[in-house]
């Protein structure tokens, strides 16, 4: 009888430590999507390094691949606020790209002025940043999680403000994860006068560029063994002329983006692998011309995006 009681409780021991195992690993700080957010953190005084890899690719015509790498330092200050400094860089490329057969650099190097017909590449700091995720629900005991996500990136002739609200809701005991993002950046830029510009045009000189993105992005993960993981993520971004969020004669951009991801999780390391395909239903109120088979090809739109994310646990 005392061993039909031990056998008992010994199973109901390990039963309880197994669900504290799942638990504990799904409110880690493990990015199940490779573009959008979810409201999980790392626990309190839990740290991680992450680097990110983004490769943005084609244009209209020609050649354009951009390479964007961050790399990443987080902390748990408590189990619902986690702290983050970060680099970010980039390199270049890009070859009569633009939809007038130009070569046209990405945003980032707005201040260069290659020759239009010829080769341009570069390589670039772009800022250092500071991120603050604060989680006031949890999806794991409210019926939604929230979390607010507030980055400041300051860099040479560049400042940006990103602010994103996000939520997530889980089913099926937490393997399948449906995700919500709404994001608020608005981004300066000093720009050098452009030699080639007309002379009283305004950019003929040093100026300031403002412009502001508003994203809206939903997706959803779903874990098919206790380390995999497959989802998809769709977002419509959105680029407007200075703040002018509600006049649609100042948006420059709307673009919808949508594809896979695949991710891979132990107890201390990660990898998540994301494609995006810009979809053929553009538009650009300030300059159609830039619009071409019903892709964007303006400075900050692609066909193509793919995300690597890698981190270690501490």
């Amino acid at each position: 009888m005392h061993r039909v009681v031990k056998a008992r409780l010994t199973a109901c021991l390990f039963a309880v430590l197994a669900m504290s195992g799942i638990s504990t690993k799904a409110h880690a700080d493990e990015p199940l999507l490779g573009f959008l957010y979810t409201t999980d953190l790392l626990p309190k005084h839990g740290q991680e390094v992450e680097q990110w890899v983004t490769w943005r690719h084609q244009k209209a015509g020609g050649q354009f691949d951009l390479l964007e790498g961050q790399t990443e330092y987080s902390y748990g200050a408590t189990d619902s606020l986690q702290l983050s400094g970060y680099l970010i860089y980039d390199w270049t490329q890009a070859y009569r790209n633009g939809p007038d057969g130009t070569t046209t650099p990405p945003e980032p190097y707005s201040a260069y002025f290659p020759d239009p017909y010829r080769h341009f590449h570069s390589t670039k700091f772009i800022a250092g940043a500071f991120e603050a995720i604060w989680r006031v629900r949890s999806p794991y005991t409210d019926p939604v999680g929230v979390a607010f996500l507030f980055e400041p990136e300051i860099g040479p002739r560049f400042q940006e403000l990103q602010v994103r609200a996000i939520f997530q809701k889980n089913f099926l005991d937490d393997r399948l994860v449906l995700v919500g993002n709404a994001t608020w950046a608005p981004e300066v830029r000093e720009l050098p006068g452009n030699p080639a510009a007309a002379p009283g045009s305004g950019t003929d000189r040093p100026n300031t560029n403002i412009e502001t993105d508003v994203n809206f992005g939903i997706g959803a993960s779903y874990r098919f063994t206790s380390n995999w993981a497959v989802g998809w993520e769709v977002q419509n971004e959105r680029e407007i002329n200075r703040f002018a969020l509600f006049d649609h004669s100042q948006w420059m951009g709307n673009a919808v983006y949508a594809g896979p991801t695949i991710h891979y999780a132990n107890q201390h390391f990660f990898a998540t692998l994301t494609w995006w395909q810009q979809l053929p239903i553009a538009h650009n109120y300030m300059d159609p011309s830039v619009v071409a088979r019903g892709y964007d090809n303006d400075v900050d739109f692609e066909h193509t995006r793919v995300r690597l994310k890698i981190g270690y646990y501490f």
